[in-house]
């Protein structure tokens, strides 16, 4: 009777250690407090958190990080961009800065793309220097003109050997 009794103690002392170490591990690495977009290459990932993001209500109360990523690229590999759920929820823009001076935009749908592939060279811009995600919202000026106006922002810039 002993033994089960020490046995079960020693369980119970042996679950309770696991599930600290648990919840110490995932409180030790806070959850973002904006979405973060992620860019691949060549094997290389790039997590990024926003450059602003703004309230959409409140478009002047912004969170102004200035967070750039930067990833290595080559003529060869494509970046492979994805977006979570929470920015492809909501019509979003992709603008694509090449070494022309020149740039692409493409706009998507919600609930359309979580991923897309971009070549790193343009037959006619060049190569790409940069890839930024929009989330536009639609705004209104001292005269009732209406138009769109990102409220938040991420940014990826790119490294060619």
């Amino acid at each position: 009777m002993k033994r089960v009794i020490v046995v079960l103690l020693a369980v119970a002392v042996i679950a309770s250690s696991g599930t600290g170490a648990l919840i110490w591990r995932l409180t030790r690495t806070p959850v973002p407090e904006h979405p973060e977009i992620s860019a691949f290459s060549h094997g290389q990932l790039v997590r990024v958190g926003p450059y602003r993001y703004c309230d959409v209500f409140e478009i002047t109360r912004c969170d102004i990080p200035r967070t750039v990523g930067v990833l290595a690229v080559n003529p060869r590999n494509p970046v492979q961009l994805s977006v979570p759920a929470a920015v492809a929820r909501a019509p979003w823009i992709l603008i694509r800065a090449y070494e022309s001076g020149g740039s692409a935009v493409d706009e998507f749908r919600p609930d359309t793309k979580l991923a897309v592939t971009i070549p790193t060279v343009d037959p006619r811009r060049g190569r790409l220097t940069g890839i930024a995600v929009q989330l536009p919202t639609l705004v209104r000026d001292e005269q009732n003109n209406e138009f769109p106006w990102p409220h938040a922002e991420w940014s990826v810039a790119t490294v060619w050997p």
